[in-house]
C-alpha cells in the first residue's frame, strides 16, 4: 500500500475543503510546488493533484501552478478536476502528467472515458468515485448524479477500469478516520486497484487500512489535511507501511 500526498488547487493556492464544502476551505500555501518538493524529499513517489476550480468548470485558473508543479518535482502525478474533453487530456499528456483522473466525465461523458482508455491505456486512467450517502456526486461534489456508487462500479468493472479512487465525502477533510467498512466491501466485491481517500488523521488510520482482510489489498491511500495539520509524518508513515 502506497501513501499518496494530496494537493488541492484553488485559485493557485493549496487548500483543503471540509466535507467538500467550498465555503469551508483553508489555504495552506500560495506556493504549492514547494509542497510537492517536500513530499518528494520525504519519500513519496506519487502526487494526487486536484484542480478544484476545474472541477467546478472554472477552466484554466490553475494551469500555471500545475505546470510549475510538474516542472519542479520528480514525483509521478495523477491529476483530476475538470477533465471533460479530449483537448484537456492531450494537454496534460503533453506537459507530462502521468495519470488522468476522470470523475464527472465517467458519468456524463462515457465516450471520453472510453477514448482515454483506448488512447492512454488502463494504467494511466483513474476513475474517481466520490459518494455521499451512497450516491455519486459530480461537478466538484456540488451536484447529485442520482447514481448509486455500486451501480457505477459495476459499469466501471465492465468497461475494464483498473484504478479507482473512492472518497466518502462525509469523511473528507474531517480528520475523523476513514470509512473502513466501505473499503472492505469494495475490495471484496470489485477487481479494482483501489485508492482510499477521506478522513485520514493518523498513522493508526493507515495501519487500519493496510490491515484490512480483503480479496484484493488496498493499492494506496491519499492524505492531505493530516499532513498539513501536522497530524501525520509523511516519512514515518511511508517507512511504517
Amino acid at each position: 500500500m502506497i501513501i499518496i500526498p494530496a494537493i488541492d488547487l484553488f485559485d493557485n493556492c493549496a487548500v483543503r475543503l471540509f466535507k467538500g464544502n467550498y465555503e469551508e476551505k483553508k489555504i495552506y500555501s500560495s506556493e504549492p510546488w514547494k509542497l510537492a518538493e517536500g513530499f518528494a524529499k520525504n519519500g513519496a513517489t506519487l502526487l494526487h493533484l486536484v484542480d478544484l476550480n476545474g472541477a467546478r468548470n472554472q477552466i484554466g485558473i490553475n494551469e500555471l501552478s500545475v505546470l510549475k508543479i510538474r516542472e519542479t518535482t520528480s514525483l509521478k502525478i495523477q491529476l483530476g478536476g475538470g477533465i471533460r474533453d479530449k483537448e484537456k487530456l492531450t494537454y496534460y499528456d503533453k506537459i507530462g502528467i502521468d495519470r488522468f483522473i476522470l470523475g464527472t466525465a465517467a458519468i456524463t461523458h462515457p465516450d471520453l472515458l472510453k477514448y482515454a482508455l483506448e488512447t492512454y491505456g488502463k494504467e494511466r486512467v483513474v476513475v474517481a468515485v466520490d459518494a455521499r450517502d451512497g450516491i455519486v456526486k459530480i461537478a466538484g461534489w456540488e451536484k447529485d448524479s442520482g447514481v448509486n456508487y455500486h451501480d457505477l462500479m459495476d459499469q466501471l468493472a465492465k468497461a475494464g477500469i483498473e484504478h479507482v479512487v473512492f472518497t466518502d465525502i462525509a469523511q473528507d477533510g474531517t480528520l475523523a478516520g476513514p470509512n473502513l467498512e466501505a473499503y472492505r466491501e469494495i475490495l471484496n466485491s470489485y477487481p479494482f486497484q483501489v485508492i482510499a481517500s477521506g478522513g485520514i488523521s493518523s498513522l493508526k488510520d493507515l495501519m487500519d487500512l493496510s490491515s484490512l482482510k480483503t480479496k484484493i489489498p488496498l493499492y494506496g491511500v491519499i492524505t492531505g489535511k493530516a499532513l498539513y495539520e501536522g497530524k501525520l509524518d509523511l516519512a514515518k508513515a511511508i517507512s511504517s507501511i
